[in-house]
Protein backbone atom coordinates (compact mmCIF):
# COMPACT_ATOMS: atom_id res chain seq x y z
CA UNK A 1 0.00 0.00 0.00
CA UNK A 2 2.69 2.52 0.58
CA UNK A 3 3.78 1.97 -3.02
CA UNK A 4 0.77 2.82 -4.27
CA UNK A 5 0.14 5.42 -2.27
CA UNK A 6 3.47 6.28 -2.94
CA UNK A 7 2.64 6.64 -6.44
CA UNK A 8 -0.46 8.25 -6.19
CA UNK A 9 0.86 11.08 -4.56
CA UNK A 10 3.90 11.43 -7.00
CA UNK A 11 1.16 11.39 -9.66
CA UNK A 12 -0.79 14.51 -7.88
CA UNK A 13 2.52 16.42 -7.43
CA UNK A 14 3.27 15.50 -11.51
CA UNK A 15 -0.05 17.06 -12.30
CA UNK A 16 0.60 20.37 -10.50
CA UNK A 17 4.06 20.82 -11.60
CA UNK A 18 2.99 19.65 -15.66
CA UNK A 19 -0.14 22.25 -15.53
CA UNK A 20 1.25 25.11 -13.33
CA UNK A 21 2.26 26.97 -16.64
CA UNK A 22 -1.39 26.71 -18.21
CA UNK A 23 -2.55 29.90 -16.06
CA UNK A 24 0.67 31.89 -17.35
CA UNK A 25 -0.13 31.63 -20.76
CA UNK A 26 -3.53 33.00 -20.02
CA UNK A 27 -1.87 36.10 -18.66
CA UNK A 28 -2.19 39.38 -21.08
CA UNK A 29 -0.42 42.21 -22.00
CA UNK A 30 2.20 41.40 -19.35
CA UNK A 31 6.06 40.74 -20.30
CA UNK A 32 7.81 37.27 -18.89
CA UNK A 33 9.70 38.69 -16.11
CA UNK A 34 6.79 40.58 -14.87
CA UNK A 35 4.79 37.37 -14.59
CA UNK A 36 7.68 34.95 -13.97
CA UNK A 37 8.47 37.27 -10.97
CA UNK A 38 4.55 37.65 -9.74
CA UNK A 39 4.38 33.73 -9.47
CA UNK A 40 7.29 33.01 -7.80
CA UNK A 41 6.75 35.20 -4.96
CA UNK A 42 4.02 32.88 -4.22
CA UNK A 43 5.69 29.32 -5.01
CA UNK A 44 9.13 30.30 -3.27
CA UNK A 45 8.07 32.71 -0.84
CA UNK A 46 4.19 32.95 0.64
CA UNK A 47 3.18 29.60 -0.02
CA UNK A 48 5.96 27.36 1.47
CA UNK A 49 5.56 29.26 4.80
CA UNK A 50 1.98 28.53 5.51
CA UNK A 51 2.29 25.36 3.84
CA UNK A 52 4.88 24.33 6.52
CA UNK A 53 3.18 26.05 9.14
CA UNK A 54 -0.20 24.05 8.95
CA UNK A 55 1.98 20.96 8.96
CA UNK A 56 4.98 21.62 11.36
CA UNK A 57 4.02 24.64 13.66
CA UNK A 58 7.53 24.63 14.85
CA UNK A 59 9.47 24.61 11.70
CA UNK A 60 11.27 28.07 12.04
CA UNK A 61 12.69 26.38 15.40
CA UNK A 62 14.04 23.12 13.32
CA UNK A 63 15.55 25.61 10.70
CA UNK A 64 17.64 27.57 13.36
CA UNK A 65 19.07 25.20 15.98
CA UNK A 66 19.91 23.51 11.71
CA UNK A 67 24.07 23.86 11.51
CA UNK A 68 25.05 26.31 8.92
CA UNK A 69 26.52 23.87 6.69
CA UNK A 70 23.47 22.45 6.29
CA UNK A 71 21.54 25.35 5.56
CA UNK A 72 24.52 26.80 3.06
CA UNK A 73 24.59 23.59 1.09
CA UNK A 74 20.78 23.52 1.26
CA UNK A 75 20.63 27.16 0.19
CA UNK A 76 23.61 26.67 -2.59
CA UNK A 77 21.46 23.97 -4.47
CA UNK A 78 18.45 26.05 -4.15
CA UNK A 79 20.28 28.75 -6.07
CA UNK A 80 21.71 26.42 -8.56
CA UNK A 81 18.53 24.76 -9.10
CA UNK A 82 16.76 28.45 -9.48
CA UNK A 83 19.06 29.26 -12.54
CA UNK A 84 17.68 25.97 -14.30
CA UNK A 85 14.14 26.97 -12.93
CA UNK A 86 14.62 30.43 -14.53
CA UNK A 87 15.63 29.06 -18.12
CA UNK A 88 12.89 26.31 -17.65
CA UNK A 89 10.36 29.46 -18.21
CA UNK A 90 12.49 30.47 -21.42
CA UNK A 91 12.76 26.63 -22.44
CA UNK A 92 9.29 26.59 -22.51
CA UNK A 93 8.84 29.87 -23.81
CA UNK A 94 11.06 28.95 -27.03
CA UNK A 95 9.82 25.15 -27.15
CA UNK A 96 6.39 24.90 -26.44
CA UNK A 97 5.26 23.51 -22.90
CA UNK A 98 5.11 19.08 -24.26
CA UNK A 99 8.96 19.80 -26.27
CA UNK A 100 10.14 22.39 -23.35
CA UNK A 101 9.09 19.83 -20.39
CA UNK A 102 10.06 16.73 -21.68
CA UNK A 103 13.59 17.69 -22.45
CA UNK A 104 14.40 19.68 -19.49
CA UNK A 105 12.76 17.27 -17.08
CA UNK A 106 14.24 14.61 -18.66
CA UNK A 107 17.72 15.73 -18.31
CA UNK A 108 16.56 16.32 -14.35
CA UNK A 109 15.28 13.09 -13.92
CA UNK A 110 18.41 11.37 -15.09
CA UNK A 111 20.94 13.82 -13.50
CA UNK A 112 18.89 13.93 -10.00
CA UNK A 113 18.32 9.61 -9.54
CA UNK A 114 21.83 9.18 -10.69
CA UNK A 115 24.25 11.95 -9.27
CA UNK A 116 22.67 11.26 -5.51
CA UNK A 117 23.63 7.79 -6.01
CA UNK A 118 26.82 8.04 -7.27
CA UNK A 119 28.25 10.39 -4.31
CA UNK A 120 26.58 7.43 -1.97
CA UNK A 121 28.73 4.88 -3.71
CA UNK A 122 32.00 6.92 -2.26
CA UNK A 123 30.24 7.77 0.79
CA UNK A 124 28.16 4.90 1.95
CA UNK A 125 25.42 6.27 3.94
CA UNK A 126 22.57 3.76 5.79
CA UNK A 127 19.48 3.66 4.44
CA UNK A 128 20.87 5.20 0.65
CA UNK A 129 21.75 3.85 -2.66
CA UNK A 130 24.65 3.37 -4.36
CA UNK A 131 25.00 3.20 -8.06
CA UNK A 132 26.03 -0.26 -7.71
CA UNK A 133 22.18 -1.25 -6.60
CA UNK A 134 21.12 -0.07 -9.65
CA UNK A 135 23.27 -3.14 -11.37
CA UNK A 136 23.33 -5.44 -9.22
CA UNK A 137 19.47 -5.45 -6.65
CA UNK A 138 16.30 -6.59 -9.14
CA UNK A 139 14.46 -3.73 -7.77
CA UNK A 140 17.38 -1.37 -8.73
CA UNK A 141 18.02 -2.85 -12.21
CA UNK A 142 14.44 -2.81 -12.49
CA UNK A 143 14.20 0.86 -11.55
CA UNK A 144 17.29 1.63 -14.60
CA UNK A 145 15.14 0.08 -16.82
CA UNK A 146 12.25 2.01 -16.46
CA UNK A 147 14.90 5.20 -16.58
CA UNK A 148 16.10 3.69 -19.85
CA UNK A 149 12.51 3.46 -20.83
CA UNK A 150 11.62 6.83 -20.01
CA UNK A 151 14.87 8.22 -21.82
CA UNK A 152 12.94 6.72 -24.85
CA UNK A 153 9.79 8.18 -24.25
CA UNK A 154 11.56 11.57 -23.89
CA UNK A 155 13.61 10.76 -27.36
CA UNK A 156 10.08 10.42 -29.57
CA UNK A 157 9.21 13.97 -28.09
CA UNK A 158 12.33 15.52 -28.83
CA UNK A 159 11.80 13.99 -32.28
CA UNK A 160 8.51 15.26 -32.40
CA UNK A 161 9.78 18.62 -31.58
CA UNK A 162 12.15 18.53 -34.37
CA UNK A 163 9.41 17.74 -36.81
CA UNK A 164 7.18 19.72 -35.45
CA UNK A 165 10.00 22.56 -36.29
CA UNK A 166 10.01 21.55 -39.62
CA UNK A 167 6.46 21.70 -40.36
CA UNK A 168 6.08 24.96 -39.22
CA UNK A 169 6.82 26.67 -42.56
CA UNK A 170 3.39 25.55 -43.95
CA UNK A 171 1.95 26.85 -40.76
CA UNK A 172 0.09 30.00 -40.10
CA UNK A 173 2.36 33.01 -38.20
CA UNK A 174 0.72 32.31 -34.82
CA UNK A 175 2.19 28.90 -34.65
CA UNK A 176 5.43 30.30 -35.01
CA UNK A 177 5.18 32.91 -32.66
CA UNK A 178 8.01 32.35 -29.80
CA UNK A 179 9.09 29.10 -31.31
CA UNK A 180 12.77 28.75 -31.56
CA UNK A 181 13.88 25.36 -31.31
CA UNK A 182 17.55 26.38 -31.79
CA UNK A 183 17.98 28.57 -29.51
CA UNK A 184 15.36 26.98 -27.01
CA UNK A 185 17.20 23.67 -26.96
CA UNK A 186 20.43 25.20 -25.32
CA UNK A 187 18.20 27.04 -22.90
CA UNK A 188 16.74 23.53 -21.91
CA UNK A 189 20.13 21.66 -21.62
CA UNK A 190 21.41 23.98 -19.41
CA UNK A 191 18.24 23.88 -17.60
CA UNK A 192 17.79 20.52 -17.71
CA UNK A 193 21.13 19.69 -15.85
CA UNK A 194 20.52 22.65 -12.67
CA UNK A 195 17.30 21.83 -12.04
CA UNK A 196 18.22 18.31 -11.04
CA UNK A 197 19.75 20.60 -8.33
CA UNK A 198 16.53 20.36 -6.24
CA UNK A 199 17.09 16.82 -4.84
CA UNK A 200 20.63 17.36 -4.06
CA UNK A 201 18.74 20.33 -2.26
CA UNK A 202 16.29 18.00 -0.90
CA UNK A 203 19.78 15.73 0.18
CA UNK A 204 21.54 17.89 1.50
CA UNK A 205 18.72 19.50 3.85
CA UNK A 206 17.54 15.73 5.36
CA UNK A 207 18.58 16.52 8.80
CA UNK A 208 15.74 19.21 8.92
CA UNK A 209 13.63 16.96 7.82
CA UNK A 210 14.24 13.81 9.78
CA UNK A 211 14.03 16.56 12.50
CA UNK A 212 10.54 17.37 12.06
CA UNK A 213 9.81 13.49 11.10
CA UNK A 214 11.15 12.27 14.94
CA UNK A 215 9.03 14.51 17.07
CA UNK A 216 6.18 14.12 14.49
CA UNK A 217 6.54 10.20 15.32
CA UNK A 218 7.33 10.49 18.95
CA UNK A 219 3.85 12.40 19.33
CA UNK A 220 2.67 9.55 16.67
CA UNK A 221 3.81 6.22 17.54
CA UNK A 222 2.84 3.60 15.35
CA UNK A 223 1.95 5.55 12.52
CA UNK A 224 4.63 5.57 10.27
CA UNK A 225 6.57 7.96 8.27
CA UNK A 226 5.79 11.62 8.26
CA UNK A 227 4.03 12.85 5.68
CA UNK A 228 5.07 16.45 5.61
CA UNK A 229 8.35 16.04 6.84
CA UNK A 230 10.14 17.95 4.11
CA UNK A 231 8.16 20.93 4.08
CA UNK A 232 10.28 22.52 6.21
CA UNK A 233 13.51 21.38 3.92
CA UNK A 234 11.50 23.53 0.87
CA UNK A 235 11.26 26.55 2.70
CA UNK A 236 15.56 26.67 2.50
CA UNK A 237 15.97 25.39 -1.23
CA UNK A 238 13.11 27.95 -2.14
CA UNK A 239 15.09 30.75 -0.62
CA UNK A 240 17.99 29.91 -2.88
CA UNK A 241 15.60 29.96 -5.63
CA UNK A 242 13.78 32.87 -4.88
CA UNK A 243 17.08 34.75 -4.49
CA UNK A 244 18.43 33.33 -8.28
CA UNK A 245 15.31 34.68 -9.84
CA UNK A 246 14.71 37.54 -8.25
CA UNK A 247 17.60 39.11 -9.41
CA UNK A 248 17.59 38.44 -12.90
CA UNK A 249 13.95 39.41 -13.38
CA UNK A 250 14.60 42.74 -11.01
CA UNK A 251 17.04 43.52 -13.99
CA UNK A 252 14.67 42.60 -17.10
CA UNK A 253 11.82 44.88 -15.27
CA UNK A 254 14.57 47.83 -15.09
CA UNK A 255 16.00 47.01 -18.33
CA UNK A 256 12.88 46.78 -20.53
CA UNK A 257 10.73 48.91 -18.28
CA UNK A 258 8.35 46.76 -17.76
CA UNK A 259 7.52 47.24 -14.30
CA UNK A 260 4.34 49.51 -15.97
CA UNK A 261 3.04 45.90 -16.68
CA UNK A 262 1.23 45.91 -13.59
CA UNK A 263 -0.29 49.25 -13.86
CA UNK A 264 -1.15 49.26 -17.64
CA UNK A 265 -5.03 49.92 -18.16
CA UNK A 266 -5.22 48.08 -20.70
CA UNK A 267 -5.15 45.38 -19.77
CA UNK A 268 -7.11 42.73 -17.18
CA UNK A 269 -4.32 43.51 -14.49
CA UNK A 270 -6.29 41.86 -11.37
CA UNK A 271 -7.32 38.67 -13.94
CA UNK A 272 -3.29 38.64 -14.48
CA UNK A 273 -2.56 39.15 -10.73
CA UNK A 274 -5.26 36.10 -10.10
CA UNK A 275 -3.51 33.71 -12.57
CA UNK A 276 -0.06 34.64 -11.59
CA UNK A 277 -0.97 33.63 -7.84
CA UNK A 278 -3.16 30.91 -9.27
CA UNK A 279 0.71 29.42 -11.44
CA UNK A 280 2.73 29.79 -8.62
CA UNK A 281 0.51 28.21 -5.96
CA UNK A 282 0.00 25.33 -8.25
CA UNK A 283 3.29 25.07 -8.67
CA UNK A 284 4.47 24.65 -5.24
CA UNK A 285 1.96 21.93 -4.77
CA UNK A 286 4.11 19.47 -6.83
CA UNK A 287 6.31 19.56 -4.30
CA UNK A 288 4.41 19.49 -1.55
CA UNK A 289 3.02 16.06 -3.10
CA UNK A 290 6.30 14.60 -4.04
CA UNK A 291 7.08 15.27 -0.10
CA UNK A 292 4.27 13.02 0.86
CA UNK A 293 5.22 10.55 -2.03
CA UNK A 294 8.71 10.70 -0.99
CA UNK A 295 7.97 9.29 2.52
CA UNK A 296 5.69 6.17 1.33
CA UNK A 297 8.78 5.68 -1.21
CA UNK A 298 12.26 6.90 0.08
CA UNK A 299 14.10 9.75 -1.45
CA UNK A 300 15.76 7.37 -3.85
CA UNK A 301 15.65 7.31 -7.13
CA UNK A 302 12.22 6.06 -7.98
CA UNK A 303 10.80 8.75 -6.27
CA UNK A 304 12.77 11.64 -8.30
CA UNK A 305 12.10 9.53 -12.13
CA UNK A 306 8.18 8.87 -10.72
CA UNK A 307 8.05 12.38 -10.70
CA UNK A 308 9.73 13.78 -13.30
CA UNK A 309 7.51 11.27 -15.70
CA UNK A 310 4.47 12.27 -14.31
CA UNK A 311 5.52 15.50 -15.51
CA UNK A 312 6.36 15.16 -18.14
CA UNK A 313 3.16 12.67 -19.03
CA UNK A 314 0.96 15.78 -18.07
CA UNK A 315 2.92 18.56 -19.98
CA UNK A 316 2.70 16.67 -23.01
CA UNK A 317 -0.99 15.54 -22.41
CA UNK A 318 -1.59 19.77 -21.50
CA UNK A 319 0.38 20.09 -25.50
CA UNK A 320 -2.17 17.67 -26.83
CA UNK A 321 -4.94 20.01 -25.28
CA UNK A 322 -3.90 23.26 -26.01
CA UNK A 323 -3.80 22.10 -29.38
CA UNK A 324 0.70 22.74 -29.28
CA UNK A 325 0.43 20.07 -32.18
CA UNK A 326 -2.62 21.24 -34.81
CA UNK A 327 -1.83 20.98 -37.69
CA UNK A 328 1.50 19.15 -38.02
CA UNK A 329 2.06 15.69 -40.12
CA UNK A 330 0.58 12.43 -38.97
CA UNK A 331 4.09 11.02 -38.42
CA UNK A 332 5.41 14.21 -35.94
CA UNK A 333 1.74 13.59 -34.02
CA UNK A 334 2.51 9.96 -34.28
CA UNK A 335 5.65 10.65 -32.65
CA UNK A 336 4.54 12.64 -29.24
CA UNK A 337 1.98 10.13 -28.90
CA UNK A 338 4.14 7.39 -28.78
CA UNK A 339 6.27 9.35 -27.13
CA UNK A 340 4.03 9.91 -24.34
CA UNK A 341 2.67 5.82 -24.08
CA UNK A 342 6.34 5.18 -23.60
CA UNK A 343 6.30 7.48 -20.58
CA UNK A 344 3.10 5.51 -19.15
CA UNK A 345 4.85 2.37 -19.59
CA UNK A 346 8.11 3.59 -17.77
CA UNK A 347 6.19 4.70 -14.50
CA UNK A 348 4.60 0.99 -14.16
CA UNK A 349 8.16 0.06 -14.48
CA UNK A 350 9.07 2.03 -11.99
CA UNK A 351 6.30 1.58 -9.78
CA UNK A 352 6.42 -2.13 -9.64
CA UNK A 353 10.32 -1.84 -8.95
CA UNK A 354 9.15 -1.00 -5.65
CA UNK A 355 7.44 -4.05 -5.18
CA UNK A 356 10.89 -5.89 -5.54
CA UNK A 357 12.14 -4.81 -2.62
Amino acid sequence: MNALAGVIFHFIGGFASGSFYVPFKKVKGWSWEAMWILGGLFSWIIVPPIAAWLTIPNFWDIISNTGNHILGYTFLFGILWGIGGLTYGLGVRYLGVSLGSSVILGLSMVFGSLMPAIYYFFNRTEGKHGIDYFFTENAGICVMVGLLVCVVGIYLCGKAGVLKERSLGTLGSEAKADYNFGLGIIVAIVSGVLSACFNFGIESGKPMAEVANSLWKSAHPGQGEFLYQNNVTYIVILWGGFSTNFLWCLYLLIKNHSFVDYTKRDTPIGKNFLLCAIAGTTWYLQFFFYGMGESRLGNGASSWILHMAFIILISNAWGVALKEWKGVSKPTYTAIIAGIATIILSICIVGFAKTLE
